[in-house]
């Protein structure tokens, strides 16, 4: 009867092992399945984002290698490559990466320029209204002098301006090409800009007057004495107004 009640008992034993390892790895098995397209979709995210980020990094420091080439070919001496691919070189350093040198042969400016600017404005009654010059440059000086951290445009912005001008213009100040049309406006707006700015008041054209200075050798025997205008050029009337548009 023992032995009977013994073997009853491992029966059931092993029968509720069973279920409780059926009953076990039921639920890991759907979690494993369902988890499966999740991860899919993680890893094929994971290897899009792998894949975009080279992409970008490769982009960048291919247009980081063509960037150098061109603008050392746009500094460097004139050879068969430079004159072979001009029109591309100018085509991409013109005119946001423009260089004011040459590589082994630097040319700084040997004077100085005083830009000044007057304007008219026409009365109700036809009668001009011609104000006094205004010294644009004496405004950036001022703007710079003393200026640990001066900015980019009290700095070069009218300076470059007008070195673009001269470059594109004739002597007859004659805009013949569309790039020297532009910078011709680009020049009046700047100075427009500034004389509203710090003048006030309406003003239907605008007018340039270009001093050039040259610049005193150091121990120069002339002493504080300013030096001589090599020369004067005065700009024909622009339209214009204040907001230079």
């Amino acid at each position: 009867m023992k032995e009977t009640e013994w073997s009853v008992s491992r029966g059931i034993e092993s029968i509720d092992v069973k279920e409780i390892r059926h009953s076990d790895s039921a639920p890991v098995t759907r979690e494993c399945l369902a988890d499966a397209p999740a991860q899919a979709n993680r890893s094929r995210f994971s290897r899009t984002l792998n894949t975009g980020l080279s992409a970008t990094v490769i982009l960048c420091v291919a247009t980081t290698l063509v960037h150098v080439l061109l603008v050392f070919l746009h500094v460097a001496p004139t050879n068969t490559v430079s004159t072979r691919y001009s029109p591309l070189i100018n085509s991409w350093v013109y005119p946001f990466f423009e260089q004011n040198w040459r590589l082994f042969a630097p040319d700084p400016d040997s004077v100085n320029r005083q830009i000044l600017a007057r304007t008219a404005h026409t009365g109700s009654g036809g009668s001009v209204q011609v104000s006094g010059w205004f010294d644009l440059t004496a405004l950036d000086h001022a703007a710079v002098r003393h200026d640990p951290f001066p900015s980019h445009t009290a700095q070069n912005m009218l300076r470059r301006a007008w070195t673009s001008y001269v470059d594109t213009h004739g002597a007859d100040d004659k805009a013949h090409t569309a790039r020297a049309l532009m910078m011709q406006r680009y020049l009046s707006n700047i100075a427009a800009q500034r004389v509203a700015a710090h003048s006030g008041g309406t003003f239907d054209f605008i007018q340039l007057r270009v001093v050039t200075l040259p610049i005193a050798a150091f121990g120069s025997a002339a002493g504080n004495r300013p030096p001589t205008p090599t020369e004067t050029r005065l700009l024909p009337w622009w339209k214009a107004t204040p907001h230079g548009k």
